[in-house]
């Protein structure tokens, strides 16, 4: 299931060091990913869909999934009244959510439960994105 959050690529990226070009380039599974996800929330959740993004990123942090920085989560009320959450944050690896464990799935689970698809969108979505600094 993966939250949808990741598309496996046979390419690999060249990564930079203080010296010049890295002689092995890492595969793209294997190098960071910063990713956005949407959650619609459906009516009823409201109250606990947060405590399920904070216990999953409990989880993600134990188990080493995610790096700390950065980690957003802004909602919003959509225009039929109904919450939306969004979230950024970076997996360590492109590869860190195909390889979750039962209790990351667990909690997935429940976030799908917790949402609902609507206007078109499915209940989670998301994918990578580029973070942008100053």
């Amino acid at each position: 299931m993966a939250l949808a959050l990741v598309g496996l690529t046979a390419c690999t990226v060249t990564t930079t060091t203080t010296t010049g070009f890295h002689p092995h380039p890492k595969p793209a599974w294997d190098t960071p990913e910063t990713v956005v996800v949407t959650y619609h929330v459906q009516s009823g959740q409201e109250a606990v869909f947060p405590l399920l993004l904070a216990r999953a990123w409990k989880i993600y942090r134990h188990e080493g999934m995610v790096r700390s920085a950065p980690h957003v989560i802004v909602r919003e009320r959509e225009d039929d009244g109904k919450m939306r959450y969004v979230e950024i944050f970076t997996w360590v690896s492109h590869s860190a959510p195909d390889k979750a464990p039962a209790d990351v799935r667990a909690v997935w689970n429940q976030e799908m439960s917790a949402c609902e698809g609507r206007d078109g969108h499915p209940a989670l979505e998301g994918g990578e994105v580029e973070l942008v600094l100053p």
